[in-house]
């Protein structure tokens, strides 16, 4: 085999395994139900529905006679179940991983997923125990963080990942664009997250979403530029993202706070609609800029391995040209 086709094959002998791809995928997946509902509990102000955790209303979590519940406490258990539910996946994704997947690095990855999803099952009752919006706050911020994780587990066991080749364009200055807008969007993210929480950063919040906006752009530019169909497809689906959630965004600040006439009416529908879609794609797009930033990372790293590699396999060669002639 020529080590310069595939130079991590001499490093973590990259495999694609089917099943715990698709473990992970839909473990993601499945990260969004808990996301969407949690999501609902805030917008609709319910989670205090239960003031016992993890039991609800002194019930088994599992045998709460959660179908004959309505309002705040049929969300918020609702919200309580699907955590379990992504719990479980989590187990399911750690335990395949420790059986199918031969690299380490990704095998700690896919535990971190499930510590990940612990630790925020802890926060989520710690803030109904203390009655701590801010705790809330956090819960909310960190469940970002999480589905950004499990994206990329999802994304290192794909078939696009271990058939990846090098790219002959420098990826340096293109990843460092992506980690910046990485960090601004989870920043914007953040406010959005004090916002809805507690009131506060309103206009902090609505001015920095023109630079998180534009810094999305450029990245999804820059990354459409390179004429890499792996880097296209979610650049693609940043500006999408990023279109939808600006429309989101002004939709939630008419739907709370009233324009030109129209007035706002606290918990109607298309205000609990707008306000949780507003949280829901925002999460989307940290996400997918993660998993462009994991591309990006991907390709620069078989480009530089493949250089590496090159060098190695030829300087040896050039040094033993002379020799074999012997001294002139």
């Amino acid at each position: 085999m020529d080590i310069t086709t595939n130079p991590e094959s001499t490093v973590d002998h990259p495999t694609y395994n089917p099943w715990l791809h698709r473990i992970a995928v839909l473990t993601a997946c499945l990260a969004l139900l808990p996301i969407l509902l949690g999501a609902l509990v805030t917008t609709k102000d319910a989670g205090m529905a239960f003031a016992d955790w993890p039991s609800s209303d002194g019930h088994n979590i599992l045998l709460y006679p959660w179908l004959k519940s309505a309002g705040a406490k049929f969300l918020e258990h609702g919200h309580r179940l699907a955590g379990i539910l992504i719990g479980m996946a989590s187990i399911a994704l750690a335990v395949a991983a420790a059986q199918l997947e031969p690299r380490v690095w990704v095998r700690r990855l896919a535990w971190s997923v499930l510590i990940a999803v612990i630790s925020q099952g802890i926060l989520g009752g710690q803030r109904v125990l203390l009655d701590q919006r801010g705790l809330a706050f956090v819960h909310g911020s960190f469940a970002a963080l999480v589905l950004a994780l499990m994206a990329s587990v999802a994304v290192v066991t794909s078939r696009s990942w271990i058939v990846a080749a090098p790219c002959r364009a420098n990826l340096g200055r293109l990843k460092a664009l992506a980690l910046v807008t990485c960090g601004c969007v989870f920043i914007q993210y953040i406010l959005g997250g004090l916002l809805r929480h507690q009131g506060r950063v309103l206009y902090e919040h609505l001015g920095f979403a023109f630079i998180a906006a534009l810094m999305v752009i450029w990245l999804a530019m820059a990354a459409a530029s390179f004429g890499n169909a792996w880097l296209r497809r979610p650049a693609i689906a940043l500006a999408v993202l990023t279109i939808m959630q600006l429309a989101l965004g002004a939709g939630a600040w008419v739907t709370k706070f009233g324009f030109d006439g129209r007035v706002a009416v606290y918990g109607s529908l298309e205000q609990d609609v707008t306000r949780t879609a507003h949280v829901l794609c925002g999460m989307l797009l940290f996400v997918t800029c993660v998993v462009l930033t994991v591309r990006i990372a991907r390709l620069q790293r078989l480009s530089t391995g493949n250089a590496k590699f090159s060098v190695e396999a030829t300087v040896p060669f050039e040094l033993t040209v002379p020799l074999a002639g012997g001294a002139r």
